[in-house]
């Protein structure tokens, strides 16, 4: 008889269950929103190649306005939506930094979203 193939789980799988296991299922549910956030950043990466073909006049922010009430994840969603023309990629270690302050820390959401609207803003001048 052939013994059952049992998953092995790394240590770092392991500390996210026991973090996730910690949290509200609020939290659960954003952290999740954030890993899906990250994937798609990734899966954005590997299909962009990063050369600009259109004339900078179509690089224009979009104007979508802010929501009085607004989650972290829904602002990264909106500013990344508003500032298409950036490459989210180069922002993903700032949008992370941020993230995590937000979900580890417990730093109020509209001074994250105001420091996400700054670093969307710089990256988008800095494309200009």
């Amino acid at each position: 008889m052939i013994p059952p193939i049992v998953p092995t789980v790394s240590s770092t799988e392991k500390k996210l269950l026991s973090f996730f296991k910690k949290l509200t299922s609020e939290d659960q549910q954003t952290l999740i929103k954030f890993a899906d956030f990250l994937a798609s950043v990734e899966r954005e990466t590997e299909l962009d190649s990063g050369v600009v073909t259109e004339p900078l006049g179509s690089l224009e922010p979009k104007d979508i306005p802010r929501p009085k009430e607004e989650s972290v994840i829904k602002a990264i969603k909106r500013l990344s939506q508003t500032y298409d023309s950036v490459d989210k990629s180069t922002l993903f270690n700032d949008i992370s930094a941020l993230m995590t302050e937000h979900l580890m820390k417990g730093r109020e959401a509209s001074l994250i979203i105001d420091e996400l609207e700054l670093v969307f803003s710089k990256a988008y001048q800095k494309l200009k």
